[in-house]
């Protein structure tokens, strides 16, 4: 009688827990002479996978460009948690220095033309952009997130995405 046991030798994957998805998209542009959304759209493929569309036009050459990112966590209303970071985007996309930023911007970057230096003008569009737990290298704890960036163009608030 064989009284050894078949063991698994396979590592546990955290991933296969999480729940890594868009829930909700709010933009709103506070310029509509500098940028403006034409559309933006969440669109569900499958249970835990949901794509976001979105598409914009910056109408004129934007060379001074700076980004306000927050995370809040879910606790009785949205909390400020963990990061609150104001930096500039033609300096990041030059150095790419910020860590957070790296991993913000390691989301998205396949899914978008938001990928060259400044100037930006013209249409800007995110398609079919959905969240990959594994490029996100962070342990997150359980709950609902909200990652809101405020956009400036020369030092002036032109359009929020939350």
């Amino acid at each position: 009688m064989d009284n050894t046991s078949q063991v698994d030798n396979s590592e546990p994957s955290f991933q296969d827990a999480v729940v890594f998805k868009f829930t909700n998209f709010v933009c709103e542009s506070y310029n509509q002479s500098w940028f403006v959304f034409h559309n933006y759209r969440l669109k569900a493929v499958s249970r835990n996978k949901v794509l976001l569309n979105v598409n914009g036009t910056i109408l004129h050459p934007a060379n001074n460009i700076s980004v306000h990112g927050r995370i809040f966590k879910k606790a009785n209303g949205y909390k400020p948690w963990l990061f609150d970071i104001y930096f500039d985007v033609c300096q990041y996309l030059r150095k790419r220095n910020q860590p957070f930023v790296n991993i913000v911007y390691g989301l998205f970057k396949d899914f978008s033309n938001i990928n060259h230096s400044c100037p930006y003008v013209g249409p800007q569009i995110v398609k079919d952009f959905y969240l990959r737990p594994e490029l996100l290298r962070l342990p997150f704890p359980t709950g609902d997130y909200l990652l809101a960036i405020q956009w400036y163009f020369d030092k002036k608030l032109q359009f929020d995405t939350n």
